[in-house]
């Protein structure tokens, strides 16, 4: 028999286990009778504390999605605007392993109409692109009139990773420091709207996501060599950061910094900052569109934050 340690470590991953179905059950048309009786008989073997967990997670989950809901359908608003005005967007998803990237996209994502947006998360270049221009394999992927690009990861890995892993020469970061700004102005001449938002997670909260993919293996695909040192390597990643944020970071294509250690939060402000960066036709006027100024950060007062810390401390805190 368990001991109550391991019961505990027990029921808590049954508590994930019901989050992660309760995400999904909007895609459900219906129950069987065989689910019925299945969640009849869980029920009744739950004591009364294990079902009062259980209805405030999926209380919690219910609400946290019903108050996406209402922005997401401005982005459906939002889509159909940039169709019919045959215009493009590019939104980047960069940051640290782990900070929520692939889930925000998820929610962002999730009702628009699958024909005119793309979300495009590519892995190791092949010996042929390490050959050719950085920007190439990724300008292979920007969007055609009407169309939304949502990129996991972007170019700026030639910034963040890249450097720090290794992965690239010193020259050929110095040379993608001193051009993108240049790449970026030119495509957005043309009419493109780019939006940079960099997801920021601190450090306890990146080990305890690493910790549940490592012991989830429905997760468990998600760990990388990268992450594997993330956590060692995180001073090294915190002043690359930094570098970005001084460089790229320019009055016409700004960084937005988004705290996420609350998942959540950071979701909706998300949604809410991409909301109020593309102006678009029948905007709700009911709506509270206002940032939350603790989740949403512009990038030139994440600069002066840093330089702050620095100045106090002698070090970055993220």
């Amino acid at each position: 028999m368990a001991d109550s340690g391991q019961a505990g470590q027990d029921f808590s991953r049954r508590v994930s286990k019901i989050q992660e179905v309760l995400d999904q059950i909007g895609q459900l048309d219906d129950y069987s009778d065989s689910h019925r009786e299945q969640a009849q008989s869980i029920v009744g073997q739950l004591k009364e504390k294990q079902r009062k967990t259980i209805l405030k997670s999926a209380l919690t989950t219910h609400l946290e999605a019903e108050a996406l809901k209402p922005y997401q359908a401005e982005l459906i608003k939002m889509q159909a605007h940039l169709e019919e005005r045959k215009r493009k967007a590019i939104i980047l998803f960069d940051g640290r392993d782990a900070s929520g990237k692939g889930g925000t996209i998820r929610r962002v994502a999730r009702y628009m109409n699958e024909k005119h947006y793309r979300v495009i998360a590519l892995g190791k270049p092949s010996e042929v692109q390490r050959t050719e221009l950085h920007m190439k394999r990724y300008i292979e992927h920007f969007p055609h009139a009407g169309e939304i690009a949502l990129f996991d990861r972007s170019w700026y890995n030639r910034a963040m990773v890249e450097p720090v892993m290794e992965f690239c020469t010193r020259s050929q970061y110095r040379q993608f420091m001193n051009r993108v700004n240049d790449y970026e102005e030119s495509f957005v001449s043309d009419g493109t709207t780019l939006i940079k938002l960099y997801f920021s997670v601190s450090r306890k909260e990146q080990a305890k996501r690493f910790k549940r993919r490592l012991d989830d293996p429905l997760r468990s695909w998600k760990l990388s060599e990268v992450d594997m040192q993330a956590q060692e390597m995180w001073d090294e990643f915190t002043k690359a950061k930094y570098r970005l944020l001084k460089k790229t970071h320019t009055k016409k294509n700004p960084w937005y910094i988004i705290r996420s250690d609350d998942k959540h939060l950071a979701r909706l402000e998300t949604i809410k900052l991409i909301l109020n960066l593309i102006k678009y036709r029948g905007r709700s006027r009911t709506l509270n569109f206002e940032l939350n100024p603790d989740v949403v950060i512009s990038g030139d007062r994440e600069i002066q934050i840093m330089d702050k810390q620095m100045a106090r401390k002698g070090a970055y805190k993220e």
